[in-house]
């Protein structure tokens, strides 16, 4: 019996998601195709090299590019008649002027494939859409490819959480498969389907309820994430310690302790931008009470930054303006380079503004954070951020920061002072090394 040949496939986009998606697909055992508009990031990515920071996904990229398993290129005629399924993967920023989702990079993509589709063909949508928006794409396909309606859309969207994006791209929890026939699941059961038979939930919905799943998974961890921020306004208001509220809160098999973790807030390219375009779509269809709570978790999310300056201010007695502050964390989370919308770097700047003399570490963010804002001053070192400091804030949680001797910083600091804007140290450990220890939410 002839094996039957493995569909070939394309991915549109090398951001983030496009090159991770495309780099575990091919490790997967399928060719691979993906195409950005970029040449620069494309001359990179075709010698292995991801233009981001991920643990573990350059080993992938490098591997699978050597063995002809994955390649890039600009020309979307060469996609169209390479691939049987293309992954869209452009990003959907928030617009600068609303808080609607910018689809220009979607309909873009969509436009520049359409008039080369003259066979029939799958398109999958990973992209973070408001809802709806598959639908319109559908019909345009129809409309616009030669091959017509054969040109199928499908909505898979993705769950990626950045550090763990590789591991979550091969093995994720679920898949979830919003389909328009028998054709365009069965062509994504394929994709996937080493992930279905070690048992990976397959789910598979209309285009309306794929889309709607993860902007509903973004919503629902903000608001974990804002609650026990709230609380750790409440905390603070009446000498508690949040952290021990939320340790007995994580022992409720309702609860449970993930995204339970107070401090400075949640950031990055996903979930602030999300759960807005969320309550922006939910105006358009006339359902806006039903979201008017995200309001209060963007704004409990926006004054955990504010408090941390206030904490800072207090900590050297009242007045920012001269003061020398080191910083350490620049990315919105640990293992990432990602800058985007980072409280970090929210609140480094903001101290700036007030006269601060701010010099910032990160162990990967550093290019990305010089260049969203040259105003501060960067260091190579924790220890050099440290050097004459009054007083340090932990803002990104690396394991090079919870694991920083007090007494080394001490050697170098003018003041032995430290806010911890992510509840990731011991207080009494750095308390006991003459140290003040200040955190959010905590005596």
């Amino acid at each position: 019996m002839v094996e039957q040949q493995r569909s070939r496939l394309s991915v549109i986009g090398t951001g983030y998601l496009g090159t991770t998606h495309a780099a575990c697909m091919a490790e997967l055992g399928f060719e691979v195709l993906a195409i950005d508009v970029d040449p620069t990031k494309l001359e990179r990515l075709a010698t292995g090299q991801a233009p981001f920071y991920e643990p573990g996904l350059n080993p992938v990229l490098q591997r699978n590019v050597a063995q002809g398993r994955l390649r890039f290129t600009s020309d979307f005629a060469e996609i169209a008649a390479f691939a049987d399924v293309h992954f869209l993967c452009v990003g959907t920023p928030q617009q600068e002027d609303s808080n609607a989702a910018d689809l220009a990079a979607v309909n873009s993509a969509i436009a520049s494939l359409a008039p080369h589709l003259d066979r029939p063909c799958v398109i999958a949508g990973k992209s973070t859409v408001p809802v709806g928006t598959a639908a319109g794409l559908a019909e345009y396909l129809a409309e616009t490819a030669p091959v017509g309606a054969a040109a199928e859309l499908a909505w898979n969207p993705e769950f990626l959480r950045e550090g763990f994006a590789v591991e979550d791209t091969l093995r994720p929890n679920r898949i979830v498969a919003g389909c328009t026939s028998e054709r365009t699941e069965a062509a994504l059961r394929e994709v996937y389907a080493s992930q279905i038979s070690a048992g990976i939930p397959f789910l598979v919905t209309d285009l309306q309820t794929a889309e709607l799943v993860k902007v509903s998974a973004n919503a629902f961890l903000a608001t974990k994430i804002s609650f026990i921020n709230a609380m750790a306004e409440v905390s603070e208001a009446t000498n508690a310690d949040v952290t021990k509220l939320a340790e007995a809160l994580s022992y409720d098999d309702r609860i449970g302790g993930k995204f339970l973790g107070p401090g400075l807030g949640f950031g990055g390219g996903c979930l602030p931008k999300d759960i807005r375009a969320f309550m922006a779509r939910a105006d358009e269809l006339g359902v806006e009470p039903a979201l008017s709570f995200l309001r209060e978790v963007d704004a409990i999310n926006q004054r955990r930054r504010a408090r941390m300056v206030d904490l800072t201010r207090g900590v050297v007695g009242g007045d920012l303006n001269g003061r020398v502050v080191g910083v350490l964390g620049a990315a919105f989370k640990p293992n990432s380079d990602d800058t985007r919308d980072s409280p970090a770097l929210d609140v480094a700047a903001t101290i700036h503004a007030h006269g601060g003399h701010v010099t910032v570490y990160d162990p990967e963010a550093l290019e990305n954070a010089r260049a969203a804002h040259p105003e501060l001053n960067y260091a190579h070192t924790m220890v050099e951020a440290a050097r004459d400091a009054d007083v340090m804030l932990l803002l990104t949680e690396w394991p090079e920061f919870r694991d920083a001797d007090p007494d080394e910083l001490a050697k170098v600091v003018a003041h032995r002072a430290i806010v911890d804007g992510r509840n990731a140290l011991d207080p009494e450990y750095w308390r006991s090394h003459g140290w003040t220890y200040r955190a959010l939410g905590r005596p």
